[in-house]
């Protein structure tokens, strides 16, 4: 769970803090394999603030607002190591989304999500948006529209833990090992051990 102060707990309690979402995707350029990132936040303009990463390091980002960010699902606090997983909802009417999804690769971007609390009066968060999930793009769905008909692409996004229930395609093998250590001898006869007789108390006749 996460911990704030006695002061933003009450502020949350009686109603005078507005929260607001921000999504950070990170993915490789199709022309030169670049990482590039970009990020979008529900509310007008773009703002620069500041988050809490992967590495719970704060950092100050730039993200776009003015309705790019259309839809943002649920995202589901489960305690372990079960996998979670959010949607989001981008419009291709815009030019950011648009270079997502045409010039960069969209599959297996990173996925960052922070919630940030803002205070209505004077207008700036209160502290660094807080991290709410950490995964990448499982599944992008990317309708071609009818014309004159908006475009929503479709992100179904995977927290990390899903990684955990992948099975490793290693094999036991010494080009497996030597590809972790190429001096690594150890399994150079794990493919033929099978195959010996192994002799107990006695020399081997054979």
């Amino acid at each position: 769970m996460r911990q704030v102060s006695a002061v933003t707990q009450a502020r949350l309690d009686a109603g005078e803090l507005v929260l607001r979402s921000f999504v950070w995707i990170a993915a490789r350029r199709r022309d030169t394999g670049a990482l590039a990132a970009r990020g979008w936040w529900n509310d007008v303009g773009t703002l620069e603030a500041q988050v809490i990463d992967a590495q719970d390091v704060v950092r100050t980002r730039t993200f776009i607002g003015s309705g790019d960010l259309m839809g943002l699902g649920s995202v589901p606090l489960i305690l372990g190591m079960t996998a979670q997983e959010v949607t989001i909802q981008l419009s291709l009417m815009s030019q950011a989304v648009a270079e997502l999804v045409r010039e960069w690769e969209p599959r297996r971007a990173a996925v960052e999500i922070h919630r940030g609390l803002f205070d209505p009066w004077t207008k700036l968060m209160v502290e660094p948006a807080a991290r709410r999930f950490i995964g990448f793009v499982d599944d992008p769905d990317i309708p071609t529209p009818a014309e004159g008909q908006e475009g929503t692409i479709t992100l179904r996004c995977a927290s990390l833990s899903q990684e955990l229930q992948r099975s490793s395609s290693a094999k036991r093998s010494s080009a497996d090992q030597r590809k972790r250590h190429p001096g690594d001898a150890f399994l150079d006869y794990a493919a033929t051990i099978k195959h010996r007789k192994p002799v107990w108390g006695d020399r081997d006749s054979a």
